[in-house]
C-alpha cells in the first residue's frame, strides 16, 4: 500500500504569501470557458472538480484492492445481518471547511434533502432506501428498500452537503453554489476566470497531514488538441485526454518525466433514444432487427486502430461484459447471440431486407417498411476527437448498409442534457468501470434513475432486468449472484439496448517533474484517472508529494 495509507507527520497549513505553494496543474474536462457551479448534485455544468475535492465521499471502494472499503468521512460501517438496514459511523470531530461541526445531522439532512427534490438524487437513492435516522452524533441508520449487500457502495456515491447552508437555499437545482463549503481536502476557490480557477486547501480537512498539494489548478482547455498541446509541452501534471501516438507525442518529449498508464475502463456503445419524439425513427429504433443490423454494420475493429490509435479494447459482447467483466461472462450469451455484435456488413443488409427496410423513396436510402423516412443524427461532443472519429467510421458502416446517419458535435454539456433529457435520436456514450457489472446494469437499466443521468439515455427499461440486478445485491453468494447476472445478461443481448463496441483505456497521463507518488502499472495501489466517475482519484492525489 502506498505510503499515503501510513501514519505521517503532520503538515504545518501553508500561511502568508512569503511561503511557496505547491500547485498541481491538472485537465478535468473539456470546456469553452469556465462557468462558476459547484453545486455536487448537478449533473451537467457544474464543475467535474467539485465531488470528492470538494465533497468528501462516506467511503471510497479501491476497485484496483479487490473493492476493499478505504474509510473517509466515514471512520466504518456496518450492516445488519438480515441485510436490511446498515450503519455510518462518521469520525469524530469532523468540521466543515467554515469551521463549523460536521455531523450526523448533516447526513441525515443531506437524503433527506433528496427526498424533498429529488431532482438532486442523480442515482435514485430513494428506491433503494426507505428511512435515516440519527443514532448520535457520529451515526446514522439507514433502512432498505430490499436486502443488499451493496448498500455501503450505493449510499456512498452521494455527496453530503452542510445542513446549515443548504436548509436557505430556495431552488437547490439551479443554486451555483459559487462559494462552497465542504469536507474534502480542497474547497477554497481564490481564483476563478473564464480561462483559469484554482481550488486550494481546505484549513479545517481532517486529513490535512497526508495532503501535500496545496491547490489545484483547472486551465480552460477547449478540446483534446489543446490538451495534447498542454500536456506535451509539461504544463500538465495530471492528464485524462485522449492523445494520438502518445509515446512519440508525449512521451519522447521527456521519458524520464512523462508518462501514461492505460488499463481497460469504460465500455463505450451506441445507443438509440427508444423514445425519441420523431415517430418515424421511433418505429425502426424499436425494431429489434433495425438495431441488430446496425450492430453488424460497426467495423468495431477499425474504430481501435484507426480512431482509438490501437488504445481501446474490443468488445462484441452483446451481454455488455467484454475484458472488464470476463469472469462474469455466461459464454453460452455471445454463443447464442454473438454475431449481433460482430461487424458483418453483408449480413446487415440481409437482416434490413429481412424485415422489410429497402429504399422507396429513391433517395439512396431505406426508409420504415410502411415507407416512411429513417434519418437520424448521432451525437458526440465537439471536444473528443476520438469518439468523433469513432461516430464518423460508425456513420460510413451505416450508410454503406442503406442508413441515413449523420453526425453532430455539440458541447460536452449539452450532449450530457440531452442524454439526459433525452432530447436526441442516436448517441455514442459509455458506462463507467466498476468492480462487477451489477453497477453499469444497474445504472442503465433502472426505470428510477430515467432522467436522472445520462446512462439511461437509451431508456430501455426491463422489469425481469431490474428484478435479477436487485436479487443480485440481495446475497453475499458469488454463485447466487453469478446466476442472477447470467440471467440478465441473457435478456439483454436478446434485445441489444445497447450496442457496444469497445472498451476505452483509463486516460491517464502524469507527470513526475513537479510530484511524485502517483499510481503506475508497476504500483497500482488505485485508479488514478481524474475523471469524476471515479471517488479513488481522491486517493491518488493525497498519494501525491511535490518534488523536493
Amino acid at each position: 500500500m502506498k505510503k499515503y495509507f501510513l501514519a505521517a507527520a503532520a503538515l504545518t497549513l501553508l500561511s502568508g504569501s512569503a511561503m511557496a505553494q505547491t500547485i498541481l496543474t491538472a485537465n478535468i474536462e473539456p470546456a469553452t470557458t469556465w462557468v462558476r457551479n459547484f453545486n455536487p448534485f448537478n449533473q451537467t455544468s457544474s464543475r467535474q472538480s467539485t465531488l470528492d475535492f470538494i465533497y468528501e465521499p462516506l467511503v471510497i471502494f479501491n476497485r484496483f484492492d479487490s473493492n476493499k472499503p478505504v474509510y473517509r468521512l466515514a471512520e466504518s460501517f456496518k450492516l445488519s445481518d438480515d441485510l436490511k438496514s446498515i450503519d455510518f459511523k462518521l469520525r469524530p470531530n469532523l468540521k466543515w471547511s467554515d469551521g463549523k461541526p460536521l455531523t450526523s445531522a448533516d447526513v441525515k439532512f443531506t437524503y433527506d434533502y433528496l427526498k424533498k427534490f429529488p431532482a438532486l438524487d442523480f442515482v435514485s437513492i430513494w428506491s433503494f432506501i426507505t428511512d435515516i435516522q440519527v443514532v448520535d452524533g457520529q451515526t446514522v441508520r439507514f433502512s432498505l428498500a430490499n436486502p443488499s449487500s451493496l448498500a455501503a457502495e450505493q449510499i456512498s456515491q452521494l455527496p453530503i452537503v452542510p445542513e446549515h447552508v443548504w436548509k436557505d437555499v430556495a431552488d437547490p437545482v439551479t443554486f451555483a453554489n459559487e462559494t462552497p463549503v465542504g469536507s474534502g481536502p480542497l474547497t477554497e476557490v481564490p481564483r476563478f476566470t473564464g480561462q483559469t480557477y484554482d481550488q486550494c486547501r481546505n484549513p479545517n480537512y481532517w486529513d490535512n497531514e497526508h495532503l501535500k498539494v496545496d491547490c489545484m489548478r483547472f486551465p480552460q482547455l477547449a478540446d483534446n488538441n489543446q490538451m495534447l498541446t498542454a500536456t506535451a509541452d509539461g504544463t500538465l501534471d495530471w492528464g485524462v485526454s485522449f492523445i494520438p501516438d502518445i509515446d512519440n507525442v508525449y512521451v519522447s518529449k521527456d521519458p524520464a518525466h512523462f508518462h501514461y498508464w492505460y488499463s481497460p475502463s469504460s465500455m463505450v456503445a451506441f445507443l438509440f433514444n427508444l423514445e425519441t419524439a420523431n415517430e418515424n425513427n421511433k418505429k425502426a429504433f424499436n425494431d429489434l432487427k433495425f438495431r441488430r443490423a446496425v450492430s453488424m454494420a460497426l467495423d468495431r475493429k477499425t474504430m481501435i486502430d484507426v480512431a482509438g490509435y490501437g488504445y481501446p479494447t474490443l468488445n462484441e459482447d452483446p451481454g455488455l461484459m467484454g475484458e472488464l467483466y470476463k469472469s462474469w461472462a455466461d459464454p453460452s450469451v455471445k454463443a447464442d447471440f454473438g454475431k449481433f455484435a460482430t461487424y458483418d456488413a453483408g449480413a446487415a443488409k440481409a437482416l434490413l431486407d429481412e424485415a422489410g427496410y429497402k429504399d422507396k423513396d429513391g433517395d439512396g436510402f431505406r426508409d420504415n417498411p410502411d415507407g416512411s423516412k429513417i434519418s437520424f443524427s448521432i451525437i458526440v461532443p465537439s471536444a473528443w476527437t476520438d469518439w468523433i472519429d469513432t461516430v464518423n467510421l460508425a456513420v460510413e458502416g451505416m450508410q454503406a448498409v442503406g442508413i441515413d446517419a449523420k453526425i453532430e458535435t455539440p458541447e460536452e454539456a449539452v450532449w450530457t442534457g440531452n442524454l439526459i433529457n433525452g432530447t436526441f435520436d442516436a448517441a455514442i456514450n459509455s458506462l463507467p468501470a466498476s468492480a462487477s457489472p451489477y453497477y453499469p446494469y444497474k445504472r442503465a437499466f433502472s426505470a428510477s434513475d430515467k432522467g436522472k443521468t445520462r446512462f439511461t439515455a437509451q431508456r430501455w427499461f426491463n422489469p425481469d432486468v431490474e428484478k435479477l440486478v436487485t436479487e443480485f445485491t440481495q446475497t453475499a453468494d458469488l454463485a447466487k449472484q453469478k446466476d442472477a447476472m447470467n440471467k440478465a445478461q441473457r435478456i439483454v443481448a436478446e434485445n441489444m439496448p445497447m450496442i457496444p463496441v469497445f472498451n476505452n483505456p483509463n486516460w491517464y497521463q502524469y507527470n513526475t517533474k513537479r510530484f511524485t507518488g502517483w499510481s503506475t502499472k508497476e504500483n497500482p495501489f488505485v485508479n488514478p484517472s481524474i475523471s469524476r466517475t471515479n471517488s479513488a482519484r481522491l486517493l491518488n492525489l493525497l498519494a501525491l508529494e511535490p518534488v523536493k
